[in-house]
């Protein structure tokens, strides 16, 4: 049984390379967050101990922040850990639910490639205007193109489960 899965009997979540990169992200994300928190207790003490911030902390955890958050996107969709309302459609045969839950992971697979080729299109807008933060002046197209990466690999894994699900391995 996968690690993955909720219990015995559960829908194997797809593997390869999708899971893979999915993994990474999430292990990346999870030490960004962690990195951000370390550097707002720092700021948090440094403050209270000298009435000094750390220059430009509220830029770079929220940068983290939303890194972090990108980076868990894709695990979610391969643990499929979002909310399924299945109320309407417990009662129908297994097969049929797959369909339907293929189609949802279908959709949300075009929603995130959407969203990623304007985020996209945002990092390189952003490069080009040479926006930066304002405490710091770190530029930001860096951070967005890897909100667009992200996105770019949910949808993959999100297209390999309707694969299986379309497959009746879901």
């Amino acid at each position: 049984m996968s690690a993955l899965d909720e219990a015995p009997g559960a829908p194997s979540a797809p593997e390869g390379w999708t899971a893979r990169l999915a993994g990474i992200l999430a292990l990346a994300g999870g030490m960004v967050v962690l990195a951000a928190a370390a550097l707002c207790t720092v700021s948090v003490l440094r403050r209270w101990l000298l009435g000094l911030p750390v220059p430009g902390d509220f830029e770079l955890i929220s940068i983290g922040c939303g890194l972090g958050a990108f980076g868990f996107l894709a695990f979610g969709t391969l643990a499929r850990a979002n909310i399924l309302v299945d109320t309407a459609t417990t009662w129908l045969p297994t097969r049929i639910t797959s369909r339907i839950d293929a189609f949802w992971t279908f959709l949300w697979a075009v929603v995130l490639l959407v969203l990623a080729e304007r985020m996209a299109q945002g990092a390189l807008d952003t490069a080009r205007s040479g926006t930066t933060t304002m405490v710091l002046g770190i530029s930001t197209w860096w951070a967005i193109a890897i909100g667009a990466f992200c996105l770019l690999v949910t949808a993959a894994v999100a297209l390999r489960w309707v694969l299986q699900l379309v497959r009746g391995r879901g």
